[in-house]
């Protein structure tokens, strides 16, 4: 056993701990509490699990799940960026590459390359596993949303082709959840809770 390799490892489990501190502007499903990013992860992963039968394309779901759960790790030294924030462009920036390469650094070499590789293509959004993990992590917030009255929306006063722009990467991984995503964007509308 390398006695440094767990020690490193050890303290890449405690510094991910973190994650549970960053606050999200999402409210869990019918609530007034902001989610984190360690439930946000949690969530999509389970949800890689069960939707992944209406994935468009093969994919290994456990590679998807590797993607969701270490995707926001990076906000640690990053922090959160609002996706319909108008000052800051919700992509990869250098500040969340350096995040990468500072948490997953924390970890024995071969590991710390392969969980940048993951987070990595994740970011790219070009394999079919990137492109199912990008649908799942847009799916959940509009299902947050919609269960809130409309949540991040009202409260930030984000309209219909904005919420449409921002979704419509799902897409990509899945067309029967894009159908199902757009059909809750239009019932927004109807209901008021989204503004066209």
């Amino acid at each position: 056993m390398n006695t440094q390799d767990l020690l490193d490892q050890i303290a890449f489990i405690k510094e991910i701990d973190k994650v549970k501190y960053i606050q999200r502007k999402t409210k869990l499903f019918n609530s007034d509490r902001n989610e984190n990013d360690a439930e946000h992860s949690w969530h999509l992963a389970l949800m890689a699990i069960v939707l992944a039968e209406h994935s468009d394309r093969p994919i290994d779901v456990l590679k998807v799940v590797k993607m969701v759960l270490i995707h926001d790790i990076v906000e640690i030294d990053a922090g959160d960026v609002f996706l319909y924030d108008l000052q800051i462009n919700h992509s990869n920036t250098d500040a969340e590459r350096l995040a990468a390469i500072r948490i997953f650094g924390l970890l024995p070499k071969k590991q710390a390359e392969t969980f940048i590789e993951i987070w990595e293509e994740f970011e790219a959004g070009e394999t079919n596993e990137a492109k199912f993990a990008k649908s799942m992590d847009r799916l959940e917030p509009l299902l947050q949303n919609t269960s809130n009255n409309g949540g991040t929306w009202k409260e930030f006063g984000v309209g219909y082709q904005k919420v449409y722009e921002k979704k419509s990467v799902i897409k990509e991984g899945s067309r029967t959840l894009w159908t199902y995503a757009e059909g809750l964007i239009n019932e927004s509308v109807e209901k008021g809770i989204l503004k066209k």
